[in-house]
């Protein structure tokens, strides 16, 4: 299956889940090589344009946000676009390593080859305690069940 716009459902789908397993590979070039060159990204407050400096920004993102594991969700999508909600749990190396959860949404725009042109990223922090992770080690994250409170 071929995952490059246009998209159906279930190409969208698929193209959520592969983010979503290579950003946890944690690998900033291979990361980055997922976006066009001149890739165009709003993360929060930091804009940013090509693949070099989402690598560099993705390596500060990985040194301060350890044990980091991610679910992606499909929420839309359109023929070269999909918006995703998402949910990252880490331990902050900035913050005595107090373990957070990341809420957000991001908004994904696709060149013709499959890879993003542009990404929006939406989100916030909230601290979590040991007891309320939900992606611990060895987890399914794709089956841990995220109530509706949190989507």
């Amino acid at each position: 299956m071929s995952l490059t716009p246009p998209f159906t459902e279930e190409i969208a789908r698929e193209k959520v889940k592969k983010a979503q397993d290579l950003w946890n590979t944690q690998n900033p070039i291979n990361v980055s090589k997922a976006y066009t060159e001149d890739t165009i990204w709003r993360n929060r407050s930091t804009f940013l344009s090509g693949q070099e400096s989402v690598a560099e920004f993705l390596t500060a993102k990985w040194d301060k946000e350890k044990n980091y594991r991610l679910r992606k969700e499909l929420f839309a999508f359109s023929d070269n676009k999909i918006a995703v909600q998402f949910w990252y749990e880490y331990q902050d190396s900035h913050d005595g390593m107090k373990w957070k959860r990341c809420y957000g949404l991001e908004d994904w725009t696709f060149a013709v080859d499959g890879r993003m042109r542009k990404r929006q990223m939406s989100g916030n922090d909230v601290e979590i305690s040991e007891e309320e992770r939900w992606f611990k080690d060895g987890v399914d994250i794709n089956s841990v069940n995220i109530s509706e409170a949190h989507w």
